[in-house]
């Protein structure tokens, strides 16, 4: 790697030929602010935040977007730079709505913390005509408010990097607006509800629909048993919210707060995801022995079904049949456990908390009623529990770490990595070649199809049989995959696609990671890390061997794949079309 010699703010630093001022800065332990950047995703240098002084250039430069060469002398504190950009922020905050104090993204908001380090005032000496903003809630899992935009176009390129491009600029000059096409309304339009946008906005101007006053209400009812879940990736990310470092789990505590709040039982969708791997693996089985439509794709993240929906409608026979865990687990809740303990499900409030903006709109899906009524009631964020968790006034830290409800709390290792790009397919593997071989398998751990790749893909030797698999997060790579699928040129037997670049640990619904943060920092490894930690950890790490899930079977199901499980566990996809919403 060719290296040059530079000086910042009259220091030098030697650091690799052609990389922008921006990264440069870091090896001097400089944070130079941003508000468009997004790195490999966003890089327009359009926000003129990151403006710097250059020696021998006549005008300030775009920090983001402009190399170092040989000889740069950069000054990132100068009068001039800070003067620029304070002048930029007060244009910014010229249009904003500033009611910063009902605000979600009050005090995690990246305008707002520049604008009190830059001294910018609330009133400010730009201020005048507004323009007219868009208000769309159409969706059943996000609101986009544009009196909150500030034009950074992260959203655009999260929407773009997702193969989507329901969104875009619309008008010009003060006009300007970030909107669907024709200004209509987003639900008319072919968006999968990941959230993703949600995640890379610096600002309030999207954010998830809030549920937690319906939560709220079914608590405070003496007539309603409200249950809930929570999934494997909210443990993960969670305890970010209350200042903890990104990698912490925050599984003991959550469990502790959701007893506070008042929930009747917690238990933990890590069942449904081993009661899904004994559907979804033995769906696998059963289509390679006997000639089923293969590939088999994964059917657990709701967004990537909605894009396959869209996108590849006439490829929907390769989908898995199977409910996702969310889903599997209310059905669970309102059939064999409602009747176990003799409750009437019409009474069950079902809540499940998920990282995920896409489960709100599952929730409503049709054939998602096993026992005539919805699944799951109510799906709230990681974001929208810790709201929860502050506004009752429980102080996370301090609790006492607590284990889940018996017997809807016993998961395996196997489904905890659920949350992380791979552990599905990590899962099944578990099982399935258990099941094929009728053999102990003694190292479990599948490292091929580990990590934060977009695509990765193995070939396991399984018995007599040669399985090939793919793992894919992020419905752009989904798209290089299902055209193969779609070409009939695919030699997998078995594809894991996840919506979310990572899995669920990044889902739209986590706690929101500064733009630094996520532009240099690996904190999709970090999460998982907890939940590969946690599996390392547990005396079981198979799904076919929780008790729990033999129990059921035993007093209710069956078996996998019996005609009560296909009618509770199992569902059916729409063909939507790019405009049937």
């Amino acid at each position: 790697m060719e290296m040059v010699n530079i000086k910042i703010n009259g220091m030098p630093f030697s650091v690799p030929n052609g990389i922008s001022i921006l990264e440069a800065a870091r090896y001097a332990g400089i944070e130079i602010p941003t508000l468009c950047f997004l790195k490999e995703i966003n890089e327009i240098g359009a926000c003129r935040i990151c403006m710097v002084e250059v020696k021998g250039a006549r005008s300030l430069v775009s920090a983001c977007v402009f190399p170092v060469n040989e000889g740069m002398e950069i000054f990132t504190n100068s009068k001039r730079v800070r003067d620029s950009r304070k002048t930029t922020l007060e244009l910014i905050l010229s249009t904003h709505n500033r009611k910063c104090l009902s605000c979600v993204r009050s005090g995690n908001c990246e305008l707002q913390k520049l604008c009190k380090e830059y001294g910018v005032e609330d009133e400010g000496r730009f201020d005048g005509a507004k323009p007219n903003y868009a208000y769309d809630d159409s969706m059943a899992h996000m609101i986009r408010d544009n009196s909150k935009c500030i034009l950074c176009r992260r959203c655009v390129a999260a929407c773009n990097n997702q193969a989507i491009s329901v969104i875009g600029a619309n008008a010009r000059g003060f006009d300007t607006c970030i909107t669907s096409p024709f200004e209509r309304n987003i639900q008319e339009y072919s968006c999968i509800s990941c959230g993703q946008c949600i995640v890379n906005c610096p600002t309030g101007a999207l954010r998830e629909k809030d549920d937690t006053d319906k939560v709220l209400a079914a608590i405070n009812d003496p007539d309603k048993y409200v249950v809930v879940q929570t999934a494997p990736a909210v443990r993960a990310a969670i305890a970010e919210e209350f200042g903890n470092p990104i990698g912490t789990n925050g599984e003991g505590k959550m469990v502790a707060a959701l007893r506070r709040l008042g929930f009747d039982k917690v238990f933990d969708t890590n069942f449904s995801a081993d009661l899904t791997i004994m559907e979804e693996s033995n769906e696998l089985v059963e289509r390679i022995t006997n000639g089923g439509t293969l590939p088999m794709i994964t059917s657990c993240s709701p967004g990537w079904i909605k894009y396959c929906e869209f996108y590849y409608p006439e490829q929907l026979d390769h989908l898995s049949t199977c409910k996702s865990p969310q889903q599997m687990f209310g059905a669970t809740i309102k059939t064999w456990y409602a009747d176990k303990f003799g409750i009437d499900p019409a009474k069950i409030v079902s809540v499940s908390v998920m990282p995920c903006t896409a489960k709100k709109f599952e929730v409503g899906r049709d054939d998602q009623s096993a026992a005539g009524y919805p699944d799951v009631d109510i799906s709230i964020t990681t974001r929208e529990l810790a709201r929860m968790i502050k506004g009752a006034g429980i102080n996370f830290n301090m609790l006492p770490d607590e284990a889940f409800d018996s017997p809807l709390g016993e998961g395996s290792g196997a489904a905890v990595i659920f949350g992380a790009t791979g552990g599905v397919m990590e899962a099944a593997l578990r099982t399935a070649v258990e099941k094929i071989t009728g053999k102990t398998l003694d190292n479990v751990e599948f490292a091929e199809v580990r990590g934060m790749d977009g695509v990765k893909e193995a070939t396991y030797a399984v018995g007599d049989l040669e399985v090939k698999v793919a793992v894919v997060s992020g419905t752009a790579n989904a798209k290089k995959i299902m055209e193969q699928v779609k070409n009939g040129t695919s030699e997998y037997q078995f594809i894991e696609i996840m919506a979310c670049p990572g899995g669920c640990i990044n889902g739209g619904g986590q706690p929101i990671v500064d733009a630094n943060v996520r532009n240099f920092e690996d904190f999709r490894a970090k999460r998982a890390s907890v939940l590969y930690n946690i599996d390392k950890e547990n005396a079981n790490r198979k799904s076919h061997e929780n008790t729990a899930i033999k129990r059921v079977y035993e007093e209710f199901f069956g078996e996998p794949g019996s005609h009560k499980a296909h009618e509770i566990l199992h569902t059916s996809y729409v063909k939507r079309g790019l405009y049937n919403n």
